[in-house]
């Protein structure tokens, strides 16, 4: 219990900076990029005691979730990860779904990460959601 409350106090130290006015960043290297923030989110698979998120489950949570937040565009990707159970004191595998998105900062951005990471929490019983945010640089060539 101690754990998630320094992980969520953490998670809000994070998620407000996304809310302060952005540091003027150098000018991007490459023509067309423009300053970005960067966000990284970790979706754990495993439903405890009920398997995995099945590839269809995360079809439609993307559909009905991540798509209408960032319909601008995100990646997905595999990945696996590993965690301490703070009850049992064992290390624990997951495979993960990985969602980077780049946009640029703002107080409306923090809102929108946290309301696809409590979405999939509640729709899959999940404890927490991983989260990474970095100030960084961005262009899609149209």
């Amino acid at each position: 219990m101690i754990a998630r409350q320094i992980s969520l106090t953490l998670l809000a130290m994070g998620l407000g900076s996304l809310c302060a006015a952005p540091a003027a960043l150098a000018a991007c290297p490459v023509t067309g990029e423009s300053p970005m923030e960067i966000a990284t989110l970790y979706f754990g698979r495993t439903i405890q005691g009920h398997g995995l998120v099945s590839t269809s489950d995360w079809a439609e949570f993307t559909a009905k979730v991540i798509t209408p937040t960032f319909p601008d565009g995100f990646t997905v990707s595999d990945g696996s990860g590993q965690w301490l159970d703070s009850k049992t004191g064992k290390t624990d595998y997951d495979p993960v779904k990985i969602l980077t998105i780049a946009a640029p900062s703002s107080p409306a951005l923090a809102v929108k990460l946290l309301h696809v990471m409590k979405a999939y929490e509640k729709a899959y019983a999940q404890e927490s959601v991983g989260l990474t945010t970095v100030e960084g640089c961005a262009g899609f060539d149209e």
